[in-house]
């Protein structure tokens, strides 16, 4: 049974002006930093033999701190990189509601909004791919992922057993510099928190 901490990145620039990000790349704010720090203090202690992030800055930076708090070295994978949010990107949810008003209904009501991009489905198949992929590696061992909003709340789904959709609209995603786990066992996943 391998252990997940999964932690989402420290808030970036974007995040702070509520812009939606997906595979766009702005660095850490201030805040984000201190957030990462934080983080490293919590996970420092949970007996993690190896760091995993999403190659985009907000992650990699969020992880670098904690991989260097614990002396280890950091890993990065472009399979645990945030959904591509296509013709969203770098949009506010304002913005979005105003340019594409039938889209923003769609993914309200809990399906793909955009047109370009990644759908919910190849990504949430993607980060479990990804994360089995990365277990397979650390058998009996805990592990640290710093990734992104959307890929967690897609881990946490498949591990609850619970449609994508349905744990969209029925739990709120994760905040900044936050900390979940699952344990890995066998290819089934299963949530700790």
């Amino acid at each position: 049974m391998t252990t997940v901490l999964i932690a989402r990145h420290g808030q970036s620039t974007w995040n702070a002006e509520h812009r939606w990000q997906g595979h766009a790349d702005p660095p850490l704010s201030d805040e984000g930093r201190r957030q990462a720090a934080a983080l490293a203090e919590l996970v420092a202690s949970r007996g993690v033999v190896a760091v995993y992030s999403s190659d985009l800055a907000r992650a990699r930076e969020t992880a670098e701190i904690a991989a260097r708090a614990i002396g280890l070295r950091l890993v990065t994978d472009p399979t645990l990189r945030e959904i591509n949010v296509g013709e969203w990107q770098g949009l506010t949810t304002e913005e979005i509601e105003e340019r594409f008003p039938d889209a923003w209904a769609r993914h309200s009501a809990g399906g793909d909004g955009w047109l370009q991009g990644e759908t919910h489905a190849a990504m949430s198949a993607r980060i479990v791919a990804a994360v089995t992929r990365i277990t397979n590696a650390h058998p009996g061992e805990t592990i640290l992922c710093v990734i992104h909003g959307g890929v967690i709340r897609a881990l946490l789904a498949h591990a609850a057993s619970l449609a994508l959709v349905e744990y969209r609209q029925t739990r709120p995603g994760p905040r900044n510099g936050s900390l979940a786990g699952i344990v890995v066992e066998d290819g089934q996943f299963r949530s700790i928190d």
